[in-house]
């Protein structure tokens, strides 16, 4: 099960975290009434923090620092009210130490919730280890050297890393206009106009690809740092499918991110809002960002490297100088700023002669120098970056401080240890050297002290030591001696480290021997390891002690490690182990003797070395990174190992498979599983039974077994239905995955079978008497009895006739009405119920018997045909109401003595067809009256009747649409269907002109059609066709019709055209070729005065070769055509190559054009059509209008009460030919009152008035 996301609490800074899907009602989860509170104190003082905490069930409460377990109980004290409510963590006798964030977490099954506080204790006094004497000012020029010579041995910075240019315009596709020009300049893209239409095309790509995924996108928001130093950008998105993937990229590559707060990379979703935060910035996060949706660019933005706030990555550390001397004060920064700046007492400093500020060219160091110090100058020091600082104190002339701080740099959850003091005699001042630290090394081993305050000239000649100090190296913890023999005596001597002189305090022994002097150190410590002299009189001798120790591991850790970690999976795990070691250290960790390899991703194994400590951290547990660790720190002194046990607990898995069901049919369902694999390292507590019935969603829970047993048996399921099984195991965890079974049928009982039809005993009008068999098969072993149901026939709805069932397979039904026709049936019964119902029953009377009736009347053969015998009869004569109800007619072969029905039931009129007969048989007849008394005597046939149809005559039939002459087109299929009537079939013969057909055309004969068929008619075809039937007696019938076979005439020869007569032009042409061979034929012709004009007839049905057109105009052109017609169509055209024309005389006419002269058509203005009155709701539009006439035109100018209503935005007006119209879109009640339109010219002016009423009802238009 999935862990909730964390919930809100009602106090601020409290973290809520739900760790089930749903809670039992009248359940919460823990939560705080009231927080610790933030505390500081002086020390030696006791702390107290209560906290106040609800839940149900009550809630355990922890307490812990960022140290780990508070385990001491003779320094804190644990303790909670009688109620559980409140409790109380009490730290006594305080120390500088002490200062940390305590967390207090309170958890109960169904959650847990935790909140910090923080204490501060004011440390006071200053306390020394040892007295120092005053050392020369070259021992801080020196150091400065030293540390100048580390740092630059800082590893150069990383290549740049090239950008994808795609990705800078994808940046810029979502980029604000104003940020353009930026981009453009930081990416070296030159061509402003021609990066803007490369935008204008790549938008529409971009939004076809985006369409497919989302449906909108807004509000888009840019990447932005909070004062927290968390870097956000979000956007709302309207996803066409809410299971599309989202995706996070940083310079094309994938960055993974999770929905909570607990990952560097997180996406916070509320609704259609997608915010993405990116916590714990550093350097490298810099770049361009893109969100995607599938591969969907959605969204880019950028994180430039300026934005990224600078971290305190080596913090001030606390100095010491004595008065009037210089006071150094260094910090290294994680990114250069510009903006650092340095404060003392919370008060900006000023570059001076008095401080002195130095950046290093990286712009990662920042040094202050204080010179001349004075006890004024004693206090907080603080470098500021804007999110971050680090403060630390300056201590003149060994004076007490009343507070002294050790780091106010907030990322850092230990507390720092000092450099040591920096000190400078009262002479002269010292130069600053160097240009950084490395942050890499803690300032412990950054100091690389000098050899001390005595100049080489000082040392003297070699000649004084017989035998000088020799460079020793020893364990730590062992024994070392430095000797060395003078040649004379030169007085008793002093002993230095590192330039300070050594005293007994220092817990070294001091022995001379006459000229030999040594120095005796019992347990050589790390912090005893460096440069020892020995001076004598001016003369010195210089050796190097080297402490070669392995790491050491605290008892108290390596005690605590002996005891297995147990998290839940996961939750993130990290181990760190702290140790103490002068000499560099390689940590390497191994997992069941497998080594754990940092993988550098967020979700796997991460392992870390850091100043003092190391740590495994693994982002997300899951079971297979429980076992065996062992971590193995090694350096130059040795190494040394500590082991520990990981145990990661989670929901069990799912029982092993298949999930197995037996149908146990009354017992209900036996269900069998195996035990989970992997229990998630907690016993099995039981197991959890459901069930889902087919078609439905909802499982519903139907057992708890224990532990031991791997069976179930659901015995509440119903018989015919589908379910679905599946089982869970239940630890402490929680439920674990289900186990699923395939769905399965519980089987029903077996029903009975259907008995047998009911069989009729006896029938009367007080009741009729049944009979049936019992059924067969599975369900019918045990019967209970039987339900009898009736209808009446013709209806569909049956009646119980029992109410419960009978045992005997006898009844009489009594509830019957006289005359009505009744159908029976049984249905079976045993105890799993009702089977189906048997076949119904012969319908049946409910009256008394009668008598059969007699024998039928006036048997005879109306018809006979190749295969069937129709008859009919008369009814035979009643006596007594014997009337028969229907007739059996029976057939009997010749050769044959069984008589067969030819038909099912009765036949209820007197006259039958006995089809399906073999042609040419011959059989015997008889017919039987029914009634309800039984059969009557038969009637049969003397003779035997044989199966042949009757004979007929041949002859055609023919109908009124049928002609006896027919005209068809050459080259057309010729299809002639003749119907007749002949029995038996008549020989048919097809010819043409009184001779046989020819082979080309073909004939069909059917029985009762004959046809012919020509594919392809030709004139050939023309002629009489006679059909003639004759029959095998030798009658015959004749049918004639004549067939003509024509095509379109051919066209006509070329015309000729003459004036026979003025004003007439005759067209002569030669005739169509047609014509010669007395096909009936005639001519139609055309004229047309143009060549592209239309044809138009001018004569048509000409049977000669000419025609003569009159009325001929002259200055005309005429065409002609002539088309030979017949009955099948027109032949092609013949057109005449030159058109007919008669040239036109012109005779020469004088034209005199009359004088006029100009008429004055000045006019003032006047109102054609004035204005009217209007009476409008209110939202209506109003259109005001009116017509003007006068010359020259009048200008029309619009009034409301008085007023000019020209530039009012509300109306306005036109003017088209002189219709003037004022139209106010929306009327309201202010618009009501007098209107008026005056149209003026230099003639004069005219004037027209109206009224506008505006009612309060709007319209509802």
């Amino acid at each position: 099960m999935a862990e909730k996301p964390p919930r809100k609490s009602a106090l601020h800074g409290v973290s809520i975290r739900q760790l089930v899907e749903e809670i039992p009602e009248g359940c919460s989860t823990p939560d705080f009434q009231q927080k610790p509170v933030a505390l500081a104190l002086q020390e030696g003082k006791n702390a107290i923090f209560r906290a106040l905490v609800c839940g149900e069930p009550q809630p355990e409460v922890h307490w812990q620092s960022t140290k780990g377990h508070l385990s001491n109980s003779s320094k804190y004290h644990i303790s909670s009210s009688p109620s559980g409510k409140e409790h109380v963590l009490q730290i006594n006798k305080l120390t500088g130490e002490d200062s940390d964030l305590y967390r207090c977490t309170a958890v109960n099954v169904y959650g847990e919730a935790t909140c910090s506080t923080r204490l501060l204790v004011i440390e006071v006094g200053f306390r020394k280890n040892r007295k120092r004497h005053k050392e020369p000012q070259e021992d801080l020029k020196k150091e400065l050297m030293d540390y100048r010579n580390l740092l630059k041995k800082r590893a150069p910075p990383p290549a740049k890393k090239k950008v994808d240019l795609e990705q800078v315009w994808q940046l810029l596709m979502t980029a604000d206009r104003k940020d353009y020009e930026r981009i453009c300049l930081k990416y070296g893209i030159v061509d402003y106009r021609g990066m803007l239409r490369k935008l204008k095309e790549m938008q529409k790509e971009h939004e076809d690809k985006m369409a497919q995924y989302v449906n909108t996108v807004s509000n888009l928001r840019h990447i932005r740092v909070s004062k927290e130093g968390i870097a956000t950008f979000d956007l709302e998105l309207d996803l066409k499918d809410p299971g599309s993937k989202v995706y996070l990229y940083k310079d094309g590559e994938m960055v993974p991110y999770s929905l909570d707060n607990q990952t560097k990379h997180c996406l916070r979703r509320l609704g259609k809002r997608y915010q993405f935060q990116i916590r714990d910035l550093q350097a490298e996060d810099a770049g361009i960002y893109q969100v995607k949706v599938e591969d969907a660019e959605i969204f880019s933005t950028e994180l430039d490297a300026s934005a990224i706030p600078s971290r305190v990555v080596v913090p001030l550390v606390e100095a010491h100088c004595e008065e009037q001397g210089d006071a150094v004060f260094e910090c290294v920064l994680s990114s250069p700023c510009p903006h650092a700046a340095w404060n003392f007492r919370h008060q900006p400093l000023q570059p001076s002669d008095k401080y002195e500020v130095f950046v290093s060219p990286d712009g990662l160091t920042h040094r202050l120098v204080v010179r001349g110090a004075h006890l004024s100058d004693m206090g907080p020091y603080s470098l500021g970056t804007g999110f971050h600082s680090s403060t630390a104190w300056l201590v003149v002339g060994g004076k007490d401080k009343s507070l002294l701080t050790a780091s106010a740099d907030h990322q850092s959850w230990e507390p720092l240890s000092h450099l040591g003091s920096r000190r400078g005699g009262p002479e002269g001042r010292s130069d600053i050297y160097g240009q950084g630290r490395d942050a890499t090394q803690s300032p412990r081993s950054r100091h690389k002290p000098g050899t001390g305050g005595f100049s080489k000239e000082a040392q003297g000649p070699r000649g004084y030591f017989s035998q000088g100090l020799a460079d020793t190296e020893v364990q730590q913890g062992e024994a070392a001696v430095l000797s060395c023999t003078l040649t004379r005596d030169l007085g008793p001597g002093a002993w230095f480290k590192d330039g300070v002189k050594l005293s007994a305090q220092d817990g070294v022994v001091f022995e001379q021997d006459g000229l030999v002097h040594k120095l005796l150190i019992a347990h050589v410590q790390g912090t005893q390891a460096g440069r020892y002299t020995f001076v004598a009189g001016n003369q010195r001798s210089e050796a190097t002690l080297s402490v070669h120790d392995r790491p050491v591991i605290a008892a108290d850790v390596t005690e605590k490690l002996r005891e297995p970690l147990v998290v839940k999976a996961g939750k993130p795990v990290t181990v760190k182990i702290p140790f103490q070691s002068r000499l560099p250290v390689q940590a390497s960790w191994k997992k069941d003797g497998t080594e754990v390899a940092d993988s550098g991703r967020r979700q796997g194994a991460q392992v870390a070395l850091g100043e003092g400590f190391t740590r495994l951290c693994l982002p997300s547990a899951s079971r297979k990174d429980g076992g065996r660790y062992r971590v193995t720190l090694k350096s130059e002194g040795g190494s040394v190992q500590a082991e520990l046990t990981l145990q990661v607990i989670d929901k069990p898995q799912a029982p092993q498979g298949p999930l197995e069901v037996e149908d146990r049919r009354v017992a209900g369902v036996c269900l069998h599983w195996r035990p989970p694999k992997d229990d998630g390292g907690r016993a099995v507590e039981h197991y959890v039974v459901e069930r889902r019935q087919a078609g439905r969603t909802a499982w519903l829970k139907v057992g708890e077994p224990p532990a031991g047993s791997t069976t179930f048996t659901d015995a509440h399921v119903e018989q015919g239905r589908k379910y679905t099984f599946r089982v869970r195991a239940v630890t402490s965890e929680g439920a674990g995955e289900a186990l699923e079974s395939t769905e399965v049928l519980v089987a029903p009982e077996a029903l009975p079978g259907p008995p047998s039809s009911p069989a009729i005993q006896s029938a009367s009008s007080q009741g009729i008497t049944l009979t049936w068999t019992a059924p067969r098969g599975p369900g019918s072993a045990h019967i209970l009895g039987y339900l009898i149901e009736k209808r009446k026939k013709g209806s569909s709805a049956w009646t119980p006739v029992n109410a419960q069932p009978v045992p005997e397979r006898r009844w009489t039904v009594a509830d019957v009405r006289q005359g009505c026709q009744y159908e029976f049936r049984v249905t079976a019964v045993s105890p799993s119920g009702p089977g189906e119902p048997g076949p119904p029953s012969d319908a049946v009377f409910a009256r008394d018997p009668m008598r059969p009736p007699g024998p039928v009347r006036d048997l005879q053969v109306t018809d006979t045909s190749h295969t069937s015998i129709t008859l009919s009869w008369a009814q035979p004569d009643t006596q007594d109401g014997d009337t028969a109800q229907g007739y059996v007619v029976e057939l009997r072969g010749s050769d044959s003595l069984q008589w067969s029905p030819c038909h099912e039931g009765t036949v209820p009129v007197t006259t039958f067809t006995a089809k399906g007969l073999r042609p040419q048989e011959s059989y015997f007849v008889r017919v039987t009256a029914v009634n309800d008394g039984g059969r009557g005597q038969p009637t049969s046939l003397d003779t035997l009747v044989q199966v042949v149809p009757v004979a007929v005559r041949p002859k055609f039939l023919m109908d009124s649409s049928r002609r006896d002459s027919l005209v068809v087109r050459a080259g057309e299929t010729i299809r002639v269907p003749v119907s007749f009537e002949a029995v038996p079939m008549p020989e048919v013969t097809w010819l043409k002109d009184g001779l046989p057909l020819l082979k080309s055309n073909v004939t069909s004969t059917k029985e009762g059609l004959t046809q012919l068929l020509i594919p392809v008619a030709s004139l050939s075809d023309s002629g009489v066709y006679t059909v003639l039937l004759r029959s095998p007696q030798g009658t015959e019938a004749l049918y004639r019709f004549s067939l003509r076979v024509a095509a379109c005439p051919k066209a006509p020869g070329p015309i000729s055209l003459k004036e026979n007569v003025p004003g007439t032009v005759t067209a002569e042409w030669e005739p169509s070729p047609d014509e010669a061979g007395g096909v009936p034929l005639y001519y139609e012709v055309l004229t047309r005065s143009s060549v592209h004009g239309p044809w138009r007839q001018a004569a048509d049905r000409v049977h000669t070769n000419h025609y003569t057109l009159l009325g001929v105009l002259p200055g005309r052109e005429y065409h002609f055509r002539v088309v030979a017609k017949n009955e099948l169509g027109a032949s092609l055209p013949s057109d005449t190559s030159q058109p007919w024309r008669i040239p036109r005389q012109r005779d020469r006419f004088t034209v005199k054009s009359p004088s006029y002269r100009e008429p004055n058509l000045s006019q003032k203005p006047r109102f054609l059509v004035g204005l009217r009155t209007h009476l409008l709701p209110q939202g209506c539009e109003c259109c005001m209008s009116c017509a003007v006439q006068g010359w020259p035109r009048p200008h029309v100018t619009w009034f409301k009460d008085e007023q000019s209503l020209a530039g009012n935005p509300a109306v306005y007006s036109t003017d088209v030919l002189g219709v003037c119209s004022l139209v106010i879109p929306s009327v309201s009640p202010k618009d009501s009152g007098q209107y008026k339109a005056v149209a003026e010219n230099a003639l004069g002016q005219a004037v027209s008035t109206a009224t506008l009423i505006v009612t309060g009802e709007e319209s509802s238009s």
